[in-house]
């Protein structure tokens, strides 16, 4: 009996440690999207690891999960100190954890973006109309960008998945753009600054993929912390992030600087669930 007390009160202090992260950790974990290819991902984000470890005295670990959903749980349960969600992605992972939105890219001086909708050039899809009946790419499940963005593009000309098109799930934006030139789907959808940058990149060639139409203004995607962290370290975090002028940081980004962003600009993606039908405390 003895034995098992105290087996029973080693599991108690484990899940006591877990449930409580360090406030002011000596290695910062900073969670990226896996929106491309994971090694390119944390290739291009090398300067960005040297200005934080410079700006705020700590080491940094750059980590790419292996797709949306493990890095919304991957924060829920603490193992995660910053992070770099999608829309949608911050929104389910904010239902579930304990985080603040504190800064998100600004491009042209704004801190929107866009999704695009495109489509195989020989498919003979010239409208989003044209996909009824046809095959259409999305990224992951969680991405508001290449899923829940275009999705409802769709939807509101009148196209419903199941009905009126088949969805495919490929993974990440690159997946998608390639989905579309290879011919695997008549058409996708994915942020339009990867689907510019594949292009310039001479990766997705406008030759073999057009684009049918570009979505409103979304909000950018938002750097979020953990909101147990110290609050000085918070500050400082922030205002790192705030004060990036070194453009070989922000080239990974394509953006001028960040700026301040919260949790407010994202009722937006909130308001995308009933157009959908999609009850986003559920979703996933």
């Amino acid at each position: 009996m003895k034995k098992l007390l105290t087996f029973i009160a080693a599991l108690a202090f484990a899940a006591t440690t877990h449930a409580a992260p360090d406030p002011d950790p000596e290695t910062l974990k900073v969670a990226l999207l896996p929106d491309e290819n994971a090694s390119t991902v944390i290739k291009n984000n090398q300067g960005l690891k040297d200005y934080l470890e410079a700006q705020l005295g700590k080491k940094i670990e750059l980590i790419v999960t292996t797709d949306y959903s493990s890095m919304i749980e991957a924060m829920r349960h603490g193992r995660l100190d910053l992070a770099y969600f999608g829309p949608l992605s911050y929104v389910l992972a904010r239902q579930k954890s304990e985080i603040e939105p504190f800064a998100a890219l600004k491009v042209k001086g704004s801190t929107t973006y866009q999704s695009v909708v495109i489509a195989n050039a020989s498919s003979g899809v010239k409208t989003i109309g044209d996909i009824k009946g046809k095959n259409m790419a999305y990224g992951d499940k969680v991405s508001t960008s290449s899923h829940l963005i275009p999705k409802s593009m769709l939807a509101e000309q009148g196209l419903n998945v199941g009905t009126d098109y088949k969805e495919h799930f490929v993974g990440s934006h690159d997946a998608v753009a390639l989905a579309v030139q290879n011919g695997h789907a008549q058409a996708g959808g994915l942020s339009r600054p990867i689907f510019e940058s594949l292009v310039e990149r001479k990766m997705v060639s406008p030759d073999k993929v057009k684009v049918l139409a570009y979505s409103k203004p979304f909000p950018q995607y938002p750097w979020v912390l953990r909101s147990n962290l110290k609050p000085a370290l918070k500050d400082k975090i922030r205002n790192a992030f705030l004060n990036i002028k070194d453009p070989a940081v922000l080239k990974a980004f394509k953006a001028e600087g960040f700026d301040v962003i919260t949790d407010k600009h994202y009722d937006v993606v909130r308001n995308l669930g009933p157009l959908l039908k999609i009850d986003l405390a559920k979703f996933q």
